[in-house]
C-alpha cells in the first residue's frame, strides 16, 4: 500500500506544483515579504534559515509524517486502513518543504502552494471518516466497496483541489474555502465521534480542535503578540501556530486511527 499511497500523493502534488508555476494565479492575494512575519530576519544566515524558528519548525512536520508513515502499532492493520493513514502522513511530509521553500524564496508559486495544499489535507480527514463509517456499515461486495471508496476519495479530493479557484474570484476566496473545509471536517468528526467514539477518541478530538483554533488564532495575532510581549518576538505567533498545526495533525491521526481500530475489531466480531 505504501507504493500506491506514494504514487497517488506524488501525482497530485506534481500536478498542483505544475499549475502553481504557471501564470494562472498571478492575481491571487499572497504575502511575499518578510514584513508579513513578526519574526525578525537574521541577515547573517542563509535564506533557508533567514527566520530560524519559522523555518526549522518545518522539521516537526517531517518527523510527524515519518512517524505515522511507519506507525509502530500498525500490526494487524487492514490494507485499506494502512492506505488512508499513509496518504495522510505523506501529505504532512510533502507539505513541509513547501512551507520551507516559501520562507526561503518568497516566490509566488510556493506561497500559492502553501495555501492550496491545505485544502486537500483537510479534505482527507473527510475521506478517512467516510472510510470508518463504511467499515461500520453492513457488508457489501468487496469489489463494489473498493470501487465506491476509491470514487468517493478521488471525487472529494478533486473538488477540494478545484475549490482553490475561489482565490481567483475574490481576495478572500481562499479564506472562505479554508473555513468551509475546517467546518466540514469538524462537523464530520463530531458526527463519527457521537456514533462510534469513546472517551479516548473524544479527548483526541478535543485536542485536535483546540490546536486547530490555536493554529488560526496565533497566525492572525502574529504581529499583535510580538508588539506586546517580548516572548513572542523570536518565538512568534506564527511559529506557535505551526506547532499547533503539527499537534492538530498528530491528534487527528490519534483520533482517526483509534476509530479505525474500533471499527475493524467490531467488524471482525460480526
Amino acid at each position: 500500500m505504501m507504493k500506491l499511497a506514494f504514487s497517488h500523493v506524488s501525482l497530485a502534488f506534481v500536478l498542483i506544483v505544475a499549475l502553481a508555476n504557471t501564470g494562472l494565479f498571478e492575481r491571487v492575494a499572497v504575502d511575499l515579504s518578510y514584513e508579513h512575519y513578526a519574526e525578525q530576519r537574521v541577515a547573517s544566515l542563509p535564506p533557508f534559515l533567514a527566520m530560524p524558528c519559522n523555518c526549522l519548525v518545518n522539521v516537526a512536520y517531517v518527523i510527524l509524517g515519518l512517524y505515522w508513515l511507519s506507525w509502530p502499532r500498525a500490526a494487524g492493520e487492514a490494507a485499506r486502513s494502512r492506505y488512508v493513514r499513509q496518504v495522510f502522513a505523506l501529505m504532512a511530509l510533502f507539505y513541509a518543504p513547501v512551507q520551507w521553500t516559501r520562507l526561503a524564496s518568497l516566490r509566488r508559486a510556493p506561497a500559492v502552494l502553501d495555501q492550496w495544499l491545505t485544502l486537500p489535507i483537510f479534505a482527507w480527514v473527510l475521506v478517512w471518516i467516510h472510510y470508518v463509517e463504511r467499515l461500520r456499515s453492513p457488508e457489501r461486495s468487496g469489489t463494489r466497496r473498493r470501487a465506491s471508496f476509491a470514487g468517493f476519495a478521488a471525487s472529494l479530493e478533486a473538488v477540494s483541489v478545484l475549490s482553490y479557484g475561489l482565490a481567483l474570484l475574490h481576495e478572500r476566496g481562499f479564506d472562505a474555502a479554508l473555513v468551509f473545509h475546517v467546518a466540514l471536517a469538524l462537523h464530520s468528526a463530531v458526527r463519527v465521534q457521537r456514533a462510534a467514539g469513546d472517551s479516548r477518541t473524544l479527548r483526541y478530538l478535543l485536542l485536535a480542535a483546540l490546536n486547530c483554533g490555536g493554529f488560526v488564532a496565533l497566525k492572525l495575532l502574529d504581529h499583535w503578540l510580538a508588539d506586546r510581549f517580548w516572548f513572542f518576538r523570536r518565538f512568534t505567533g506564527h511559529f506557535w501556530s505551526k506547532v499547533c498545526d503539527v499537534l492538530q495533525f498528530h491528534f487527528s491521526f490519534r483520533f482517526l486511527t483509534t476509530l479505525t481500530r474500533h471499527a475493524e475489531v467490531s467488524r471482525q466480531r460480526e
